[in-house]
């Protein structure tokens, strides 16, 4: 029997609720989507793993507005972009004097890196706090494949070090050599390597999805593995403004040899 395993990002309140604090437009929608998709497979007796990532947060996080101020001691609004340059001139600096020498080779390493500049967001998915949940129809999907099972849900926890982002649950943006969690996850993917069909879901498609995909295929023990993934087009969003960059992200995969289609005609197939 197929052995199908499912990657799912981030399917958090605070992305996925209107009312969270870093709401997805459509995210709902999504895990609406994903949640038929686990129930499905599961009376189908299809589904063999679960990994679920989770963006968690400290409130003091150089992503946060509490970590910057500029030369009035205002923070930056969300949404934001702090580039290098901006920090070399002082424009934004760390609220804490003693960080400068950090954020200048940390915002220097993202510019030279090419993914993303620093983008200020809302505090979201505060570790402790509601926000931080999994959406509560996701939550009941895996609870019920996981006592069908009778196998563990793998939880991906990243974003905890308050000094780099980590949009992709393989690695942080700018790794902390003094914090292995921010450091390649080897052992997770090669987790994923063993799902004879590994689907991708959650959210962003402009970030944390597209980071933590990009990840894994550029450290597979063969490329060739690439074709078994499935990139569910009905089960992840971009974050609003940021479309093009999941576009990209969908053309680049698919190049790579991913296949792109919906839950429904998986489901339907499967």
């Amino acid at each position: 029997m197929k052995k199908i395993g499912l990657l799912l990002i981030d399917p958090q309140v605070d992305f996925c609720d209107p009312n969270g604090a870093l709401y997805v437009k459509g995210a709902e929608r999504d895990m609406d989507n994903v949640a038929a998709l686990i129930d499905g497979l599961t009376r189908k007796k299809k589904l063999a793993d679960c990994h679920v990532t989770l963006d968690c947060h400290q409130g003091i996080h150089v992503a946060h507005p509490i970590f910057w101020i500029d030369a009035s001691g205002n923070h930056p609004a969300p949404f934001t972009l702090i580039t290098h340059q901006d920090v070399v001139d002082h424009k934004w600096t760390a609220a804490r004097p003693g960080l400068r020498k950090h954020v200048l080779a940390y915002t220097k390493a993202l510019q030279d890196h090419g993914r993303y500049p620093l983008v200020i967001w809302p505090p979201h998915c505060l570790i402790g706090s509601g926000g931080n949940n999994v959406a509560p129809k996701v939550l009941s999907a895996v609870r019920g494949w996981s006592d069908s099972v009778f196998n563990t849900i793998h939880f991906v926890s990243k974003g905890s070090n308050p000094l780099t982002e980590h949009y992709s649950a393989v690695q942080a943006d700018v790794p902390d050599a003094n914090d292995p969690s921010t450091q390649i996850n080897t052992t997770f993917i090669r987790n994923l390597e063993e799902a004879d069909e590994l689907l991708l879901a959650g959210e962003a498609g402009s970030h944390c999805l597209a980071n933590t995909v990009r990840d894994v295929v550029d450290n597979l023990t063969d490329p060739d593995i690439v074709k078994k993934f499935v990139l569910l087009m009905d089960c992840t969003s971009p974050v609003p403004s940021f479309e093009k960059l999941q576009d990209d992200f969908i053309r680049d995969m698919q190049a790579r040899g991913v296949r792109v289609m919906t839950s429904k005609d998986y489901l339907a197939a499967a």
